[in-house]
């Protein structure tokens, strides 16, 4: 007979993807950049400061089905992505789809790029280049915003 108890808090919820050292109040973090070697540096230090990295994506539409399939609790976004549709449009349909917010990191500051950024309620503004320390300042203050 099937059981509708939740499964004990070591165990994963049914259907929830667990990543090799997560823990369960480690912050789950996505990686969205096109930039191969950037986004190896970015899981690199994330990784090494505590966090848990739960993917990479290249493209806004890999980015949406790696939100909705992961549930992360923040996306570090790129704004120039692989494809038609670029971050901005990434981070709005994450943001309206699941709830999870962003921290743009980006060369692209300008005033149109800024106001166009704003329907996704990014947490954050990280300018490219940014080092490993400012990378992980930039993620901690989200998550503290999103604490509350």
């Amino acid at each position: 007979m099937a059981s509708s108890q939740t499964p004990p808090p070591d165990q994963p919820e049914p259907g929830s993807v667990v990543h090799e050292n997560e823990t369960p109040n480690t912050p789950r973090i996505l990686i969205v950049e096109d930039e191969f070697i950037v986004s190896m540096e970015m899981e690199s230090a994330l990784a090494e400061a505590g966090f848990t990295v739960v993917g990479v994506a290249n493209s806004a539409d890999q980015a949406v089905q790696y939100a909705v399939r992961e549930r992360p609790d923040l996306v570090i976004m790129d704004i120039r992505l692989i494809g038609q549709r670029d971050g901005i449009d990434a981070a709005i349909e994450i943001s309206r789809s699941t709830g999870i917010r962003c921290v743009f990191a980006t060369a692209h500051r300008d005033v149109q790029t800024l106001a166009r950024a704003e329907a996704a309620a990014p947490l954050g503004w990280l300018t490219k280049p940014y080092t490993r320390d400012m990378l992980i300042e930039a993620v901690t203050r989200a998550l503290l915003k999103l604490r509350g």
